[in-house]
């Protein structure tokens, strides 16, 4: 099963929500590659987990580094998979 590609924005509500978001050095795209289905944008070798029953996982979004403050490694991104036959989830953090 794949999920249709569905942008994730981030919408910062409070002050310190706001400070924590942007980075000084990094990209122009790093912090905007959040999103769910579609396929995963893999920083290094593409890395798709299996479930206790060994099927392959479904992918189910990216979650990229949001700012200095909070960032993953080197601007990395952690990959979420479910089975939706078994139900179990499995995440995969990758970085440059």
């Amino acid at each position: 099963m794949k999920i249709p590609e569905i942008p994730l924005v981030l919408a910062p509500e409070t002050a310190a929500a706001k400070a924590a978001v942007g980075f000084k050095y990094a990209g122009e795209e790093i912090g905007k590659r959040s999103k769910l289905g579609g396929e995963p944008d893999w920083i290094q070798d593409e890395d798709v987990p299996r479930c206790k029953c060994t099927q392959k996982m479904t992918f189910y979004g990216q979650l990229d580094s949001i700012g200095d403050e909070y960032i993953l490694a080197d601007c990395g991104m952690v990959y979420v998979f479910v089975c939706f036959e078994c139900l179990e989830t499995k995440s995969v953090l990758q970085f440059y």
